[in-house]
């Protein structure tokens, strides 16, 4: 064996254990604005879902499942605020390369955006103050129900609330906890985790009646970004494999998924 000849399979062996060590992840066919990591677009705060703590840092459910998908594609990951009405069309426009943010998949938003594989599986509830427990959907006619623009509590509460209730649209929860507080608003329409969370740290209010949807969320990116969507299934199904999922499930939500 000559000498180049050794020193070419030298090269050839040391290429075969860099990308051994690797991980075998090439992240260049995502197509990310960087590509050392994921620009994501959330509307914060959303909690449990996702939301800033003292220190600016971003915590929540999506944000420790990002966490867990994104170190199995040795990726970053950068959160930009974003507000919710359209957020989907975000990454198509550049502005991110995914939206992580308790997002329902629409057929409508598909559109526009490709979907991952769901994640959770939510549903619609109403938030009132504990004075007004027996108060049902059925019974606000002539009253105020806050709900988030853009969202699918927002459609379900034009469709099923009494012809003379009123909806008042806010940009973001805690404007609407505010109003109720306050009582510039009779209720809250939206999606039950987020209320829920709500009567966890506020006695003050209760989840007087919760309605099947059959919402499932979903993160989403450019009709595009086929390779990354593919790769975050992937990721999302080992999540779930190794029992990671339920471990934040519980964290977040307090009981294991569909108890």
């Amino acid at each position: 064996m000559s000498k180049l000849t050794k020193v070419l399979a030298l090269v050839s062996v040391l290429a075969l254990l860099a990308t051994a060590c690797g991980g075998g992840t090439d992240t260049s066919e995502f197509g990310l604005i960087d590509d050392t990591k994921i620009i994501i677009c959330t509307d914060s705060p959303y909690r449990p879902f996702e939301f800033q703590d003292d220190a600016g840092n971003f915590d929540g459910f999506d944000v420790d499942l990002m966490e867990e998908i994104a170190a199995g594609l040795d990726l970053d990951l950068e959160w930009v605020v974003t507000p919710f009405d359209g957020i989907w069309l975000q990454p198509a426009a550049g502005n991110c390369d995914l939206v992580v943010s308790a997002m329902t998949i629409k057929p409508d938003r598909a559109e526009n955006a490709l979907f991952s594989d769901p994640y959770f599986d939510s549903g619609q509830s109403l938030l009132v103050k504990q004075a007004n427990q027996d108060l049902k959907l059925a019974d606000m006619g002539g009253k105020v129900i806050g709900v988030q623009t853009g969202t699918t509590g927002e459609i379900y509460a034009e469709s099923n609330k009494p012809a003379d209730a009123t909806l008042k649209s806010y940009d973001e929860p805690a404007a609407m906890f505010l109003a109720l507080d306050a009582g510039e608003i009779d209720a809250i329409l939206q999606d039950l985790p987020v209320n829920l969370d709500r009567t966890l740290e506020d006695s003050s209010v209760v989840i007087s009646e919760a309605f099947e949807a059959e919402e499932q969320y979903g993160f989403a990116s450019s009709l595009e970004s086929t390779a990354l969507i593919e790769a975050i299934n992937d990721e999302l199904q080992k999540v779930r494999d190794s029992g990671k999922y339920d471990e934040i499930y519980e964290r977040w939500i307090g009981a294991a998924p569909g108890a």
